[in-house]
């Protein structure tokens, strides 16, 4: 599959949560969520967007409907540059307030949210995670895969769709398959770039990231092209293989090392090095990789961020991107973890 992204809302004025409120009624409707849940999905936003302009003078609301085991869910990663939260263990609990009110918002989002994290730094600001889940019952128990990873796509400003950084996995005899690509430029013409690779790397039966490129090279020329990386996860031996073309970046760590990976210059569709060779790391050293669309570097110090590793992943996504500063495009971080 490949991923669609979360819609950013800025809520720096009041007046605009109204506005906010809305589209992200919209968004749950056209996910089939119930009128209670709806409800519920609705007081959430409204706690989310209060806080932010009460105790942290603004911030942004990521919304999007994510895949889960069993359906779907509305996630929601409230993001500010606030003061941060002295105590979020007492703030959650129902009654406390430091502004004089009945001390219920918190306590509130997190009883409705399926999913609730707080990650919070003294002068760096909060990072709330709320994901509500719309029950589907599974005909058949889904096969666990050895990794999990998350996304946090973003669309540029304006745009509906997105070209950068949207992300595929197969499962291949035993293999992990994941393809990150970013179309040139944004929009629906960079968008359709990234689709036509993910169809082509869906259909590709080999196992080398190299091989995927070269074969998905031939496969999107007629679009504007992108630059991407395929990498391999070998379960069995324990394995990260991994081969880019273009501005992915990407950086893999482990418990005591930490590594870049150089991709190689070109643009897949248009002009490729002939020569391509994977790289190939031990889980054993490595057990996570964050990739980054160019909008968003790789260059990120967990050191920052000691206990961040205890967080979902999508709350570490989002804690880079709030490192980096929201730019004017399309913007991407993908993060797997092998468990």
């Amino acid at each position: 599959m490949v991923s669609t992204p979360h819609i950013s809302f800025n809520a720096n004025d009041r007046s605009y949560l109204a506005i906010v409120k809305k589209e992200i009624h919209k968004l749950a409707v056209q996910g089939g969520f119930s009128s209670q849940k709806l409800g519920e999905i609705d007081l959430i936003v409204a706690e989310l967007g209060t806080n932010l302009i009460k105790h942290a003078t603004g911030g942004e609301i990521l919304a999007g409907i994510i895949r889960i085991e069993g359906g779907i869910a509305l996630e929601l990663i409230s993001i500010d540059n606030g003061p941060g939260i002295a105590e979020p263990d007492k703030m959650v609990l129902d009654g406390i307030s430091t502004t004089q009110t009945l001390g219920h918002g918190l306590g509130s989002i997190r009883r409705f949210s399926d999913t609730f994290e707080l990650y919070t730094k003294k002068d760096w600001g909060t990072i709330l995670l709320s994901r509500v889940n719309k029950k589907i019952p599974s005909p058949k128990k889904i096969k666990e895969i050895p990794i999990h990873i998350r996304a946090l796509i973003i669309a540029k400003p304006g745009e509906i769709v997105s070209g950068d950084g949207s992300y595929c996995m197969v499962t291949e005899k035993g293999f992990i398959k994941l393809l990150v690509a970013d179309g040139l430029g944004h929009g629906i013409e960079a968008n359709r770039a990234v689709n036509e690779a993910a169809a082509a790397f869906k259909t590709f039966e080999g196992n080398s990231p190299s091989e995927t490129l070269r074969y998905m090279h031939t496969a999107i020329r007629k679009t504007r092209g992108m630059v991407a990386t395929v990498v391999t996860i070998d379960p069995i031996v324990k394995t990260w293989k991994i081969c880019g073309v273009g501005n992915i970046s990407a950086k893999l760590s482990g418990h005591q090392l930490t590594k870049n990976y150089l991709s190689y210059n070109g643009i897949v569709g248009h002009n490729m090095p002939h020569t391509l060779n994977d790289q190939e790391l031990s889980q054993n050293d490595y057990q996570q990789i964050i990739l980054c669309s160019d909008g968003i570097k790789s260059r990120w110090e967990r050191a920052k961020h000691p206990s961040i590793q205890k967080y979902d992943l999508i709350v570490q996504a989002a804690a880079l991107y709030k490192d980096f500063g929201r730019k004017t495009d399309d913007m991407s971080v993908i993060i797997g973890k092998v468990l």
